[in-house]
């Protein structure tokens, strides 16, 4: 009697049936369709919602093929016994991890909350630094600009090179990788970051050459001139105060190989003149269509 009562309008009539009559099997089909944020947005609306949201075969899609080996990184306590929605938020997080040559949290890999894509970054102090040693050249700064909370910060120098290596799991896909760095020795007074150019210098005179390697013989290499002799009316020299990420090239995974080692490096080693007044902070390592998916606003 009440349920029929439920299904009358104010004049008596019938009203169709509403969401909360979806099987909740029917719900976790349409899920499959969707991105994380939304099934969980979606969750909110009934209890069958809300059981789909759960289910291990709606996660299971979100998650990439080889979860198990970033699961590796997790101490198994953390992850014992949970559902296939909550491994997705675990491993949402950054997680800390070392390919066995590294010491502390130095690397950090996480999935995108939208896609379910592997993100990678890797900080300058798991780096190899020409000079990183001699405080004539080279400084450690603590910031809170940095995801690792640390930069290298380059006085000057005649050779500047800079390199680095990864091994990891990746599952298969197109991947970016980046070098995050910034002109001008950045600080804050009274409350408002202020940038120092005292040691900025020499980065106008002749490009830095970035490249990455794979170890299946994949190859990509570019210049960039850090500095810029053209004037932005707004900012003074546009490169200068600010992060700028410079796209180093792309690299395929075939899924083929268990472990992907990937080098990467940015020289400028001309000593005909000297260069300074550069912060390097990461790289990143972001899957291609993710990173244009951004840019174009379509993720955040």
């Amino acid at each position: 009697m009440g349920s029929s009562l439920s299904n009358l309008g104010t004049n008596g009539s019938a009203i169709g049936p509403g969401l909360g009559d979806i099987p909740e099997s029917c719900v976790a089909c349409v899920f499959l369709n969707l991105t994380p944020p939304e099934i969980c947005n979606l969750a909110r609306l009934n209890r069958a919602f809300r059981g789909a949201a759960s289910a291990d075969s709606v996660w299971e899609t979100k998650l990439p093929h080889n979860y198990q080996d970033l699961l590796e990184l997790v101490p198994p306590e953390r992850h014992r016994n949970l559902s296939k929605k909550d491994i997705f938020a675990l491993l949402s997080k950054p997680l800390p991890f070392d390919d066995g040559n590294k010491v502390g949290t130095l690397q950090e890999v996480w999935l995108d909350r939208v896609t379910g894509r592997v993100c990678m970054a890797i900080s300058a102090k798991a780096m190899t630094i020409t000079g990183i040693e001699d405080r004539r050249y080279w400084n450690w700064i603590p910031t809170e600009e940095s995801r690792f909370h640390t930069v290298a910060y380059l006085q000057q120098i005649w050779w500047f090179e800079v390199d680095g290596e990864v091994k990891f799991p990746f599952p298969a896909g197109i991947y970016t990788l980046y070098f995050r760095l910034h002109l001008g020795r950045f600080s804050k007074r009274l409350g408002r970051r202020v940038c120092n150019y005292e040691h900025t210098h020499g980065w106008e005179i002749k490009p830095v050459k970035f490249e990455l390697s794979a170890s299946d013989g994949q190859q990509a290499s570019c210049e960039f001139c850090l500095d810029e002799t053209e004037l932005d009316d707004a900012h003074g020299n546009h490169k200068r105060g600010y992060w700028v990420e410079y796209k180093v090239g792309e690299f395929i995974v075939t899924g083929s190989e268990h472990t992907t080692e990937v080098r990467f490096s940015m020289k400028q080693i001309d000593c005909t003149h000297s260069k300074g007044g550069l912060c390097v902070d990461a790289v990143f390592i972001i899957p291609s269509d993710l990173r244009e998916h951004k840019r174009k606003g379509v993720l955040k």
